[in-house]
């Protein structure tokens, strides 16, 4: 006769990650995203550590550690970019929030879930930016394109599956 289990579907799929792992692949992310950046202005579209922050987020399925892994990335590209400290770390807080949250309730090893969150993540995080720039900066010469930022949600979407799957062999399950 088969048992029931109350093991809550949090509690069998969280992932860790060892510690070289938590920290290399944000900064590689950083830097390269830096570097591709300047080393030719179409690659600016791609936010690569928008795409590592979500990627740990959804995986580790904590609120906290989604909140803190989001504003720590966000905050080192801002330190190597040119924006004002605090904007990106802003925006990947939420962005980090929100995904562990949903994470905690959604299959996000599914493609096509995958698919839709780094897409919809990408959106926000042109809209909390906007925000930023617009309201808390008050720069009011700041307009959304948001044709671009529908192709840079795209650009993302296409660049973050791959990534993603790359990204799955750091898994560690929990015990």
């Amino acid at each position: 006769m088969p048992s029931l289990s109350y093991t809550s579907r949090r509690e069998l799929e969280e992932h860790s990650f060892s510690p070289a792992v938590t920290l290399l692949i944000p900064v590689a992310a950083i830097i390269l995203q830096v570097l591709l950046s300047k080393l030719y202005w179409r690659f600016s579209m791609l936010d690569l550590p928008l795409i590592v922050a979500i990627f740990f987020a959804v995986s580790r399925r904590s609120p906290t550690v989604g909140t803190l892994t989001g504003a720590a990335i966000g905050l080192a590209q801002d330190a190597l970019t040119g924006r004002p400290i605090g904007v990106n770390g802003i925006a990947k807080s939420v962005i980090g929030y929100v995904g562990a949250s949903i994470g905690v309730q959604v299959d996000v090893d599914n493609l096509t879930t995958r698919v839709v969150m780094n897409f919809c993540f990408s959106l926000l995080n042109s809209l909390i930016l906007f925000l930023i720039n617009r309201r808390l900066l008050g720069q009011e010469g700041v307009h959304p394109q948001w044709v671009q930022e529908l192709l840079r949600a795209l650009a993302n979407t296409v660049i973050a599956i791959p990534l993603f799957l790359l990204l799955d062999t750091t898994k560690r399950e929990e015990s």
